[in-house]
């Protein structure tokens, strides 16, 4: 497709998980790229440093893991590429991705109307609570999200979002997938295709393995998170009503 690039996220160890997805996309008709991910096992100290260890205890309650950091930093370096690159468009993926026969026409009819987005997830966690307001393709709508949305298995973006996340995602303070979805912190039209049009692989064991353990504090250290996410999702809330007043009468 023209002026799209598409990057796949594997770490070096897993060339199993490759092969699966590289075979989806081959059947798709998508060439690819593949992005070496940063792996928990090898860090190195500048690496690590990228990680704000007070604000992710205050704001997600939980003992940080180097495998978040990793799959985080792992998207930040797509951005750097595909900000150095000349594509137009770039389509993320991480290497435990279902694709759906359904992909190549939702991506063919979100390149079509550009000026109607700038980051559109493919596949999430939750619902999103859904707010369609156009046709992508058969059975697929471009949508506005009202509630939270986990997950960064699949999505598309352009250079302008890439360029804001950039200037914003560093240093880490939340997993990837509870921060690059926040439209409000980067001036981002923030988007959803609904129904996905990409699903995770059950068949494939998550790489981000927590230590033994309990890693959620106790509910009684966990306020300071119970009021950013408070905060959190009520300005998810305002930032969802505004974009799908604005779309609807545009």
């Amino acid at each position: 497709m023209q002026g799209l690039e598409t990057w796949v996220i594997n770490l070096d160890r897993a060339p199993e998980r490759l092969a699966r997805i590289a075979a989806q996309l081959d059947r798709a008709g998508l060439p690819w790229t593949r992005l070496p991910a940063v792996d928990a096992r090898a860090m190195t100290p500048a690496q690590r440093a990228e990680l704000d260890d007070a604000a992710y205890r205050r704001k997600h309650g939980k003992e940080p893991v180097l495998g978040e950091l990793g799959c985080y930093l792992s998207h930040v370096e797509v951005m750097r590429r595909f900000v150095a690159g000349t594509a137009e468009f770039a389509l993320v993926l991480e290497d435990d991705v279902l694709l759906t026969e359904g992909l190549p026409a939702v991506l063919q009819g979100l390149m079509a109307q550009p000026g109607r987005w700038d980051m559109v997830k493919l596949s999430g966690v939750h619902s999103g609570t859904p707010v369609p307001y156009l046709d992508v393709a058969p059975g697929h709508r471009l949508a506005v999200m009202l509630s939270r949305c986990t997950g960064s298995s699949a999505y598309l973006l352009n250079r302008r979002a890439a360029q804001a996340y950039l200037r914003g995602l560093l240093p880490m303070a939340l997993p990837y997938d509870h921060v690059f979805d926040q439209g409000w912190r980067f001036g981002l039209k923030v988007r959803m295709v609904t129904p996905w049009a990409c699903d995770h692989d059950e068949e494939v064991a998550t790489t981000i393995v927590a230590p033994a353990g309990t890693r959620k504090f106790h509910w009684t250290k966990r306020f300071p998170t119970y009021g950013y996410r408070l905060k959190n999702e009520g300005r998810r809330l305002l930032y969802g009503i505004t974009e799908a007043l604005r779309e609807r009468f545009a």
